[in-house]
């Protein structure tokens, strides 16, 4: 068995898994929501963890709590999972309030970000666990392991011990034992932390293909951006205890709502000006970056609004040549640092009054773009790449 693919063999050696297929789980659009935060807010003395938060996660979707360290996130799932009792509002499933409801008696299993699992007990034991503890006939825990086993792609290894496993077996062994119970919501607290940059990027595809597969609602807890943008429809971002934005990967990252949540999902350039005119669809910025910075913006701004224009790297095309004298989105510098990333670098430019900007390349060829440190270039991008920001 392959350690480089954690779900186990080379395609061509894998076996059909041995438990049927489940329907597939109902578009998001038209789902219902499964579980509601209602206004739960959770303090441990004076200090408060999570505050005000109202959230509703859809039945079959893939939902993810993004956020730095001590937002306020595991603590969130904690309380869905019985582990935590709010301080104020209600965590409902199905329509039911189930905030008193002991964890074991909760239709909800967790997956712990250490695995967590009994190094006295084989594989198959581990999996069977809380089966066990539910008392049900061994004939059909054995026929539950079985098809796990089956799903994770671990046949034959049920009587191996946690240690005998490489680590992107475990992980599967604990993501088994957390199915096994057949929960209506299955929680990831940072579920690929512990497995090096290759497995991640691996086992996210595959933790995507087995919720669509089981129609399981998966709520992950995760500090990663690039992680929550890759495995879930939706994400929710918090910071200091508040959701401070909802939505699908790409309008988060796309549209953020404030510059905490621009400068925390994925990298970039944050231009602070304020606005000469506004119209239909269009904005004109006097930047403190120097030049005129017009940005395809909805909504009408007044005169001297003070605002930020959030720019990704990405969107920043360089030239080595000067633009007509008076264009606007043309930025002028010298190039200060290059860092290679392999399929693309990223230039860090100090422009002429001293701000610092950064602009990503991909690289089409494997000779290098032709601009070196010193060189001065231009920083050239269209209306629609910018983001104007009012807080």
């Amino acid at each position: 068995m392959s350690d480089d693919n954690p779900f186990g063999r080379d395609a061509a050696d894998r076996q059909p898994a041995a438990a049927p297929a489940p329907p597939p789980p109902q578009p998001a659009s038209a789902a219902r929501p499964l579980v509601q935060f209602d206004t739960v807010s959770k303090r441990f003395g004076g200090f408060v963890a999570v505050d005000s938060v109202l959230l509703d996660i859809r039945e079959g979707e893939f939902f993810a709590l993004l956020g730095p360290s001590g937002c306020g996130k595991t603590t969130l799932l904690r309380m869905l999972a019985g582990f935590e009792r709010p301080s104020e509002g209600r965590v409902l499933l199905d329509g039911e309030d189930i905030s008193g409801v002991p964890p074991h008696q909760r239709p909800v299993n967790m997956m712990f970000q250490s695995y967590a699992l009994f190094p006295h007990l084989s594989v198959a034991g581990n999996i069977a666990f809380g089966l066990k503890q539910d008392a049900m006939p061994s004939a059909e825990i054995a026929t539950r392991v079985n098809e796990m086993l089956a799903l994770v792609r671990l046949e034959g290894l049920g009587e191996r011990r946690p240690h005998q496993l490489s680590g992107g077996q475990r992980q599967r062994v604990a993501l088994a034992r957390a199915l096994a119970k057949r929960p209506k919501v299955l929680l990831l607290d940072e579920p690929l932390s512990a497995l090096d940059r290759k497995l991640r990027e691996e086992t996210r595809f595959e933790l995507m293909a087995l919720q669509k597969r089981l129609g399981l609602t998966f709520v992950v807890v995760t500090h990663d951006q690039e992680e929550a943008m890759a495995l879930a429809g939706r994400i929710g971002v918090m910071n200091s205890g508040r959701l401070v934005q909802v939505g699908p990967p790409g309008e988060v990252y796309e549209q953020p709502n404030s510059r905490w949540v621009a400068g925390f999902i994925g990298d970039v350039n944050l231009l602070e000006g304020r606005v000469t005119s506004s119209g239909i669809g269009h904005a004109m910025i006097e930047s403190v970056a120097g030049g005129r910075i017009g940005v395809a913006h909805k909504a009408d701004l007044a005169p001297g609004t003070h605002v930020w224009v959030a720019l990704r790297p990405e969107k920043i095309e360089l030239d080595g040549k000067a633009p007509i004298a008076g264009a606007e989105n043309s930025l002028e510098g010298r190039v200060s640092e290059i860092g290679y990333l392999g399929g693309t670098s990223i230039y860090k430019i100090r422009l002429d009054n001293g701000v610092d900007m950064k602009a990503a390349v991909v690289n089409r060829e494997r000779k290098a773009a032709g601009v070196a440190i010193g060189d001065r270039v231009w920083l050239n991008f269209k209306a629609e790449a910018g983001v104007v920001l009012t807080r």
